[in-house]
């Protein structure tokens, strides 16, 4: 393995084990020591910065958020890629459609325009509440999207996406969606991120579990997946470490000479 210079964690089931919700003190280890040895720690997720779990706020030196649509560190911001607005009107028009209420993200706040069961355990994985806004219209008319959160199946995937042209859809769970720029994605903003440090991708190693990885750890030199993450996930990747629950990538650090 060529050095590494810079590593990218999702965080849910990856850097946090999904029954536990809180990093164990393998995990803890593992980030000093990675960042002792020099290499750059960088968050990869879907989440917003509003629901970023403690340790992520403050001890990462860049954040990819709203599954790279923005991009920032402690300097400011790195990449922002906002959701074009004829989309997201039909976007909410379509899951209307189908009675599915939606959740709105800019950088600075979420609004939804109701709230199902689906939805409410979208946000429940964070802790993070969600009713439904006044002002969702007025957001949406005047506010930059990054992302529309919404309980959905994947046979409802179809009708939510008719006729949209520059969004696509970036699923991480089979309840529910997280709804992107077309051109965005994790592994477009690995891209940006390492053009901002100056770095190669041969540079990178990337962990995730979910689908919505697949890009992040085909753009990084190093892609691992996480023994508990998705078969498609583990079908790209360059290695499989082991689970978030079995401290997965502490181990695989340590055998890997990163720490």
């Amino acid at each position: 393995m060529k050095r590494i210079r810079i590593a990218f964690f999702d965080i849910d089931g990856t850097l946090l084990d999904f029954s536990t919700k809180s990093l164990s003190l393998k995990m803890k280890e593992t980030l000093v020591r990675l960042k002792d040895n020099g290499i750059i720690l960088c968050i990869a997720t879907g989440r917003s910065p509003l629901t970023l779990p403690d340790f992520a706020r403050s001890g990462f030196d860049a954040h990819m958020t709203f599954n790279g649509s923005f991009c920032y560190d402690t300097d400011g911001e790195i990449y922002s890629n906002p959701l074009p607005a004829d989309d997201i009107r039909l976007i909410v028009d379509n899951a209307a459609a189908i009675g599915r209420p939606v959740s709105i993200a800019t950088k600075d706040r979420f609004a939804a325009n109701g709230v199902d069961e689906d939805l409410k355990a979208y946000y429940g994985i964070s802790g993070f509440p969600i009713k439904a806004s006044e002002d969702f219209d007025y957001i949406i008319a005047n506010e930059k999207i990054f992302q529309i959160m919404m309980g959905c199946y994947e046979r409802e995937y179809s009708a939510v996406m008719k006729g949209v042209r520059h969004a696509k859809i970036a699923a991480w769970w089979d309840r529910a969606v997280d709804i992107i720029p077309a051109e965005g994605g994790k592994g477009n903003a690995v891209r940006k991120i390492l053009e901002y440090y100056g770095l190669d991708e041969s540079d990178a190693i990337a962990f995730g579990d979910g689908n919505n990885d697949i890009e992040m750890l085909q753009t990084a030199g190093t892609g691992v997946a996480m023994g508990n993450g998705s078969s498609e996930l583990k079908a790209v990747a360059d290695d499989v470490c082991g689970t978030a629950s079995e401290d997965g990538i502490y181990h695989y650090c340590l055998e890997h000479g990163l720490i």
